[in-house]
């Protein structure tokens, strides 16, 4: 039995791969933006261990998160499922004057990574679109350049395999791996998606707990591997990456797992 913490996980995919898991026997952990949507969660999954709380579009939401769940154990696994879609026209300023996308897209899942305990498996969640993502790091926050809402999501995209490919490089006793559920019918795919939703749910079930998966620095879509983009790989941008996460966050990855 495995203890697994799941970010986003009110509905769709999280929440999902939530009863998946906790259908097969192991402890879920739950995570809500606020507390209405934390009710909504437990009402979906009224089996779960519990529900953290918390909004990680910002800086002091994502340290609130992790402190929450922290204080309830250590994690065999947490799956990074949190994320918005494309659908923003304009860009939206955090309160610490990050765009909102690349906010809860990227950053949530880099500091949640850095403060929590670290646990055995890790799974972001990513997208066929980040094949469409631009490595240039020159305009992260989009200050410079015209707003392209599908730009900006297929970059964040990008980013997120980044991130799992640099966390199983730095830590190499922990399987860290990159998700592409497909395009499927939640709120962010829409009700015409024409993708498994849930061979997408499964996907983070099974790289979270299943003992079969033993892979790390992994890009999969429906239990299979495959080649993302190719700068995904480049390790040069991954410590790049690592190093602007540290420093918009004012939190470091710790050296190793």
């Amino acid at each position: 039995m495995s203890n697994v913490f799941i970010t986003g996980s009110s509905d769709g995919l999280g929440l999902l791969a939530g009863r998946l898991l906790a259908e097969s026997g192991h402890d879920v952990t739950l995570h809500a933006r606020n507390e209405g949507r934390a009710e909504d969660a437990l009402r979906g999954l009224p089996a779960a261990t519990g529900v953290v709380v918390g909004d990680v579009s910002t800086l002091a939401g994502m340290r609130a998160v992790a402190e929450q769940a922290t204080a309830r154990q250590a994690f065999d696994a947490v799956i990074h499922n949190v994320g918005i879609g494309e659908r923003e026209r304009k860009r939206v300023r955090t309160e610490d004057g990050l765009a909102h996308v690349f906010a809860i897209n990227v950053l949530a899942p880099y500091v949640l990574t850095a403060l929590l305990p670290v646990p055995g498996r890790l799974v972001y969640l990513t997208s066929g679109m980040h094949r469409g993502g631009d490595p240039d790091m020159d305009d992260l926050q989009w200050e410079r350049r015209r707003w392209y809402g599908a730009q900006a999501y297929s970059d964040s995209k990008l980013w997120d395999v980044v991130l799992a490919f640099a966390v199983a490089r730095r830590w190499p006793s922990v399987s860290s791996n990159a998700v592409d559920p497909g395009w499927v019918a939640t709120k962010m795919g829409g009700r015409g998606a024409p993708d498994d939703l849930m061979q997408g749910a499964e996907t983070q079930a099974w790289l979270a707990a299943d003992a079969s998966a033993r892979e790390t620095g992994g890009y999969f879509y429906h239990r299979q591997r495959y080649r993302p983009h190719p700068s995904a790989e480049d390790e040069d941008l991954q410590e790049r990456l690592l190093a602007v996460c540290a420093e918009l966050s004012g939190v470091s990855l710790p050296a190793a797992g």
